[in-house]
């Protein structure tokens, strides 16, 4: 699971948030207006929307712009939005799962195609890589919220199923059915999350070297540049020696 932590450490401390904002503020107001779209606008009454509208305060995206959002979804915008998952393999063979929301089929599947094929991936068949992978919620918090076994207990009570607790902060996996329950409970224990959301978590890693996890960066980097593109997860795995290289 090093992936994941290591993914998200890696965008935190190249500085990679800030030049991505308005990028990520566009894509989580997609969210909220498709989810307040396929269910009710109320987010108490829609859990999809509710951890939509959640994860972008965890973002610090202003309310004026979630409102904003959730307004589009009543004025019938979002209606030609669709969602579809894409599978392939990045350098080195690492399996990558990209997840779109698009009004253009054909546009997306072209441009997600050629964006692969540029950094030294190709795309796959859906269900080619997928199997590498468990849909799961993932609750993050702070370290400051509490030592590990005050987080593991409050995890345990919520009925999550797994806690990571690293320097960097905990994170807490679940059913990705329960997340919503999960996410809850958690909020009446330890407060307000900093991100709650579905994600792709891997049942196996491939390893990666340096060089590698450079091409990685760059195809995953040009992959979330595409406006129709929600989210890139993939399974590497890299050593620490690497990740600080990385850095330099």
């Amino acid at each position: 699971m090093a992936g994941h932590s290591k993914w998200a450490n890696i965008q935190h401390r190249k500085g990679r948030q800030d030049k991505l904002r308005a990028k990520l503020f566009s894509k989580l107001s997609k969210e909220i207006t498709i989810a307040a779209k396929m269910g009710d606008p109320d987010p108490d009454k829609n859990p999809r929307l509710r951890l939509a509208v959640k994860e972008a305060k965890g973002q610090s995206m202003p309310k004026d712009n979630i409102d904003r959002a959730i307004k589009k979804s009543v004025a019938g915008e979002g209606e030609d939005y669709e969602e579809i998952r894409y599978e392939g393999y990045g350098p080195n063979g690492v399996a990558v799962i990209v997840e779109a929301m698009t009004d253009n089929r054909n546009r997306t599947a072209s441009t997600v195609r050629s964006t692969f094929t540029k950094n030294g991936g190709n795309l796959g068949e859906t269900g080619s890589v997928g199997f590498m992978f468990d849909r799961k919620g993932a609750v993050s918090y702070p370290v400051e919220v509490g030592d590990a076994d005050t987080v593991m207990m409050a995890a345990i009570e919520a009925g999550a199923e797994d806690v990571e607790s690293t320097e960097d902060g905990h994170v807490i996996w679940c059913a990705d059915t329960d997340l919503n329950d999960v996410s809850n409970a958690l909020e009446a224990e330890l407060g307000e999350s900093e991100s709650t959301k579905l994600v792709w978590r891997p049942t196996t890693t491939t390893e990666m070297d340096l060089e590698g996890m450079q091409k990685l960066l760059r195809l995953v980097d040009a992959l979330e540049d595409d406006d129709d593109v929600q989210t890139v997860t993939t399974n590497f795995e890299a050593s620490d020696e690497v990740m600080a290289q990385l850095d330099g």
